[in-house]
């Protein structure tokens, strides 16, 4: 009895690996980070946790999103047969720019700009969609 204990205490730790997923946007990524150790899933992950808003943690979007199963979610989910499965999420902010912090990616000129900062724009516009691999547009008001 004791042998198949330590049997299945060895099979439950060497069989069970951690999930680990990693999305990422393609922006930079900045020091800012949200975690949730414990996001409540249930029925073996068939119900996932809740959503998480990052709008309200990232004010310059979302760098890149982790999702794991630590060996101690995994073991919980073991203990509870299931029912109560937790995960751990992680999503790192991204960082400012100039291409995330326009929503437009546009530049406002005046109308009667000089040549001088009409040519300095265009190259900036230039610059910032080379980085960005999408359009800015240069606007005159």
């Amino acid at each position: 009895m004791k042998k198949i204990a330590i049997l299945l205490f060895g099979l439950t730790f060497f069989l069970t690996g951690c999930y680990h997923a990693r999305i990422t946007t393609g922006l930079e990524a900045s020091d800012e980070v949200y975690e949730q150790k414990w996001a409540a899933g249930f029925i073996a992950g068939l119900v996932p946790p809740d959503l998480v808003r990052a709008e309200q943690h990232c004010t310059n979007g979302v760098a890149v999103v982790e999702t794991r199963l630590s060996f101690m979610n995994q073991f919980v989910t073991f203990l509870s047969m299931g029912i109560y499965s937790p995960m751990e999420i992680r999503v790192t902010c991204a960082a400012a720019t100039a291409e995330n912090v326009s929503a437009k990616n546009s530049i406002e000129l005046a109308k009667n700009s000089s040549d001088e900062v009409v040519r300095k724009a265009f190259g900036k516009a230039a610059e910032l969609s080379a980085k960005s691999e999408t359009p800015v547009y240069v606007n005159f008001k």
